[in-house]
Order: structure tokens, then sequence, then C-alpha cells
């Protein structure tokens, strides 16, 4: 598992009503198990992490309304808008096997199952169906299907994640 000590779980999409509450896209789980969240960290513009009381939590695996403390109208969180969300690694939910937080699988090397190596994840996109991984090779962004017969294995002890890639992948 990463050393990281905090993990990324959303990013703050907009306020929601006129009592400070925001819309979040969650990177990391549904409403239930961010709700077991005593603090949520949000990231300042500088990086530093601010940590926040949860008051309330409710939504899908798709969209978080989320309300914190202090905040209690809209002019307070407005300047909350586009910033990432992350929680303690310990505070949260623990993982099914070949479950993992996308904090811990950006920046793992790709590889093919013959071996040729593909790249870096530097990215994961949210689709409607499934995560696409994003692979930064040789100057070129490769979308690479987060679906189990794509993804043969990941070692994050060794940062490597090796894929069976879908036959002209690969093709430009």
């Amino acid at each position: 598992m990463s050393g990281s000590k905090q993990v990324l779980i959303g990013k703050i999409q907009g306020t929601h009503g006129i009592k400070g509450q925001l819309s979040v896209i969650p990177f990391a789980g549904d409403a239930s198990s961010i709700s077991k969240l005593e603090n949520i960290l949000v990231k300042a513009p500088n990086g530093a992490l601010e940590s926040f009381p949860v008051l309330s939590v409710r939504g899908s695996a798709k969209k978080i309304i989320l309300g914190l403390k202090p905040f209690d109208n809209i002019n307070q969180v407005l300047h909350l808008v586009g910033r990432e969300l992350y929680a303690e690694r310990e505070m949260l939910p623990e993982l099914e096997p070949d479950e993992y937080y996308w904090t811990d699988l950006i920046g793992l090397q790709v590889v093919t199952e013959t071996g040729e190596a593909l790249g870096e994840l530097v990215e994961i996109i949210e689709t409607g169906s499934n995560d696409v991984y994003v692979v930064q090779r040789e100057g070129r962004e490769v979308l690479i299907p987060a679906l189990e017969d794509v993804v043969v294995s990941v070692d994050l002890g060794n940062n490597l994640m090796t894929v069976a890639l879908p036959e002209g992948l690969l093709e430009p």
C-alpha cells in the first residue's frame, strides 16, 4: 500500500442550496462510506490540508451532498468550489481484495502481460460505465479501460500494474 497518510476522496464541484452545503464528486466510495468520517480535509490552493468536521452526508456513488462545520450559508463555501477532499487513510473503510484507492494507483508503472512497458498511470477518468486509466507513453496518452479482463494484476509493493490490452489499442 502507498505510504500516503491521506487519500483523495473527492472533489467539490459546486455548492448545493443556500445553507452552505457542497456538491461533491466522490473518488473513494459512496455516501455511506464517507458518512462514517468525523473529519474531511480540504486542500487549499497552497497545498495545505485544513480539517473540517462532517455535519451531514447524503447521495450516491456519483454525487454527494456534504455539509461541513462551521459553514451554514452559501457565501461561506463559494471559495471551496474546485478543491480536492482528502481523508486520513486509517479512517476509511477497509477495501475488498482487488479494490484500490485512486491515490494508490496514480504513479504505477503499467506493463503488458508480455512485459512491454507502457508508461506511468497519471490520471483516472470516471465515466458512466467504468473508469479509464490514463497512461503517459512516449509523449502521448494511452487510455486503458479499468475492466477485470484488462487489468491482470496490481502490485503496489513493486509499483506495477499488468494489463492485457484489447487488440488495436496502441495503434494510432
